[in-house]
């Protein structure tokens, strides 16, 4: 058996072909070394059930406003979101976001760089010399490329990432709250048209009464001040109306302004207030509220972001190296790359801060207090959010009770006045025992009217503070409305 052959030294063109594999085995162990932060949680203590009772038995649907059973509120509803600028403005905010992420990942790749240039040049020395004329033309190409050791890049794009997500939440959080102001605004503009037709009803009572107490008055059954009394009770009913009037032409102005039109010649279909629909939903548990406002998610991606923010100031502290390789052509003529000469370069650097007084140490720790900072601010919107579902649900059900106990109340109300008519008629009663039934009835009547705008609107931030239907997979906001 033969003895191995010896191996040959190592020529010159071998060493150089080492000399990337052994950078590529030390980029690659020291790329283990990257700097990670752990995601941040909010330590926060949530409440096993809900102290106020809940009525409704099924969850909030993404087209929650359907239940009221108004097709008028949903053709507003469609036009807002299609034309609110507001809204218009939080889409391009979600669009800007998403640019940005593509803007971090780009930072990941290599960059490339092309150029030409040509030249004449001539050199005059003077005395007599001989004048030298030079032409050149050139073409190079040059890669860079900064090795992601400590996951700096890698943390930047995290962190447009997860802002991206914020952004996302954020314009998901602006249509629910431009939803839940529409019908609002729907509501109190119905509420409004209703209590002017019971203000004009009382007017029309007060006119009739005030006919029978003048006939009295001719038959010397009324005195003067009968007369004078029910005028002024008509006056008042006519000067009730003006208000009314004015509330209603404000509200159209601010549903226009909702749904992105403007509020001259803006007209809606007229609705009763009462042939509505009050839904109620059923909360859940208290610790799916987390995952079921839009707002809550977007404070929870800005936790993520800050995440990133810390770990790529972390990153920034240690060294950085770039690679970069180039190639060109250079030629003696003008406009020509005719029998050129070529070059190639490869090279790396390494950078290193020694001494910035600080600055980056600093900035450390301002993105450490400033994600200390989004923990609280999580906490705070967990809690508001817990107290706006709890608030709902003991508003929904004592509108509902009141709301009953007002409709026997304005029964009772009307029947009164109506006793009090006929026995003042009869002559039984003073014109005073009818002018507080008028009073009453219309007091009542009007109080039913707000108050079942005020279930209405209750509805509404139910539905609203419970996220609307939300969840994370909902449409990509950057698509065209349908």
């Amino acid at each position: 058996m033969s003895p191995p052959l010896p191996r040959p030294p190592l020529g010159p063109l071998r060493s150089r072909r080492l000399v990337p594999a052994l950078a590529a085995s030390l980029v690659l162990a020291l790329s283990a070394c990257a700097v990670t932060e752990p995601a941040t949680r909010a330590d926060i203590a949530l409440p096993a059930t809900w102290s106020e009772p809940a009525g409704g038995t099924e969850r909030p649907d993404p087209q929650w406003w359907q239940s009221f059973g108004s097709n008028e509120l949903a053709r507003l509803i469609a036009a807002a979101v299609a034309d609110n600028p507001d809204f218009r403005a939080a889409v391009e905010r979600v669009r800007q976001a998403e640019i940005a992420l593509r803007v971090a990942d780009a930072s990941l790749l290599p960059a490339a760089n092309v150029g030409g240039n040509t030249g004449w040049r001539r050199s005059d020395p003077g005395d007599g010399a001989r004048v030298v004329d030079s032409e050149s033309s050139g073409a190079n190409l040059t890669i860079s490329y900064e090795v992601d050791l400590w996951g700096r890049l890698a943390a930047d794009v995290r962190g447009a990432d997860a802002s991206f997500a914020a952004s996302r939440h954020d314009h998901d959080a602006a249509r629910l709250t431009l939803v839940a102001g529409v019908a609002n605004t729907w509501f109190e503009l119905l509420a409004a048209r209703d209590r002017l037709v019971i203000a004009r009803d009382n007017l029309a009572i007060a006119e009739r009464v005030f006919g029978i107490v003048e006939t009295r008055y001719r038959n010397g059954a009324a005195s003067a001040l009968d007369v004078s009394r029910q005028r002024s009770t008509v006056l008042a009913q006519r000067a009730a109306l003006l208000p009314l009037e004015t509330l209603e032409r404000q509200t159209l102005g601010a549903l226009a302004l909702l749904v992105g039109r403007p509020p001259q010649d803006f007209r809606v279909a007229d609705e009763a207030l009462a042939s509505l629909a009050v839904p109620s939903a059923a909360p859940g548990l208290p610790a799916e509220l987390l995952v079921r406002r839009p707002d809550l998610a977007s404070a929870e991606a800005r936790l993520a972001a800050a995440d990133a923010d810390v770990a790529a100031a972390r990153a920034a502290l240690l060294p950085r190296i770039e690679l970069s390789g180039s190639a060109g052509l250079a030629s003696t003529a003008l406009l020509s790359l005719a029998n050129p000469a070529s070059t190639v370069g490869l090279s790396a650097g390494l950078a290193h801060t020694l001494f910035d007084g600080g600055r980056l140490r600093s900035e450390v720790e301002a993105t450490q207090s400033r994600r200390r900072a989004l923990v609280e601010n999580y906490r705070s919107a967990v809690h508001v959010a817990l107290k706006e579902v709890e608030d709902a649900l003991g508003n929904a059900e004592r509108d509902r009770r009141l709301e009953d106990s007002q409709q026997e109340i304005r029964s009772e109300a009307a029947r009164s006045l109506r006793l009090a008519e006929l026995r003042y008629r009869e002559g039984a009663d003073e014109l005073l025992t009818v002018l507080d039934a008028q009073r009453t009835l219309f007091q009542a009547q009007d109080q039913l009217a707000q108050l079942r705008l005020a279930r209405l609107n209750g509805a509404v931030t139910l539905y609203k503070v419970l996220g609307g239907g939300w969840s994370a997979a909902s449409a990509n906001p950057l698509a065209p409305p349908g």
